[in-house]
């Protein structure tokens, strides 16, 4: 029984230190930065969002990127969307929780071209159809 309690114990210690900490991109510039200067460290468990504004005025485009708690985000995202237009004067916020999301927008990929092999399927496909075959 006391080793149980110890353990569980122990446990409950150590899950407690879990840090959930998320890395976002930090500026208020006209540049899209992305940068390494302005990658941060958000504060632990207290903001678990990237944010990233982008700001259409007379002189040109201002982004602004932080980190952000997810209800601030959210609330600040919503309250916005209205004014999201791509036009003169537009505020965008969009809100998102993968290390370095509030980045510059990926570019997109070229289609392939009719020559090319169709993609793999993912390993996980194969795995799972192989389990299937040797467990029927």
């Amino acid at each position: 029984m006391r080793l149980r309690t110890v353990s569980v114990l122990l446990m409950s210690l150590l899950g407690s230190g879990l840090a959930l900490q998320i890395q976002c991109y930090q500026c208020e510039m006209t540049d899209d930065c992305a940068a390494p200067e302005f990658i941060v460290n958000c504060t632990v468990n207290v903001q678990d969002m990237c944010q990233k504004e982008v700001l259409m005025n007379d002189d040109g485009i201002l982004y602004r990127k932080s980190c952000a708690s997810s209800s601030a985000c959210l609330i600040s995202s919503s309250g916005y969307q209205q004014f999201c237009t791509g036009k003169l004067h537009s505020v965008c916020i969009s809100c998102c929780s993968t290390p370095l999301c509030n980045g510059p927008r990926q570019k997109r990929r070229p289609p392939p071209l009719s020559g090319t092999a169709p993609a793999r399927p993912p390993l996980l496909m194969l795995v799972l159809l192989l389990l299937d075959s040797i467990l029927c």
